[in-house]
């Protein structure tokens, strides 16, 4: 799959995304800051409609404390049911990443931004939306 600039998105950088996205999907579904803190650059923020006509604004930091202090999804013996959507790389250091994951009752779609860091791929912003279900 090429990407905007038309140079072929290699093998090597797909399979480093997909690893972040997947210390992701594994740190949330843990409630392993540890792997989150992996996947997420420190300057990373999160963002969502706030339901009032404007936009909730978290640091990582804030998130991944409300992470540590709630009980994993795992540990309460929730399904699991993550899957990466779309997977774009529009150059050789950017790359836009749509994943659905769950924390029952809430149904997240998420919209992952990377960047390649020094440190390797790493998610710079999450804007995520979610369904509450019984």
């Amino acid at each position: 799959m090429p990407d905007a600039s038309g140079r072929p998105a290699t093998t090597s950088d797909l399979a480093a995304i997909e690893a972040v996205v997947q210390t992701y999907f594994d740190g949330l579904y843990e409630g392993d800051v540890a792997k989150l803190g992996a996947a997420f650059h420190p300057c990373a923020h999160l963002y969502w409609a706030d339901g009032k006509g404007g936009v909730g604004d978290l640091p990582r930091e804030q998130w991944l404390e409300m992470v540590q202090s709630r009980p994993s999804a795992a540990s309460r013996g929730l399904p699991r049911a993550d899957k990466i959507l779309l997977l774009d790389q529009s150059g050789p250091e950017t790359a836009f990443v749509k994943v659905n994951c769950q924390l029952p009752p809430r149904y997240f779609t998420d919209y992952l931004v990377l960047n390649l860091t020094s440190e390797g791929w790493r998610i710079v912003s999450k804007v995520y939306r979610f369904d509450t279900r019984e």
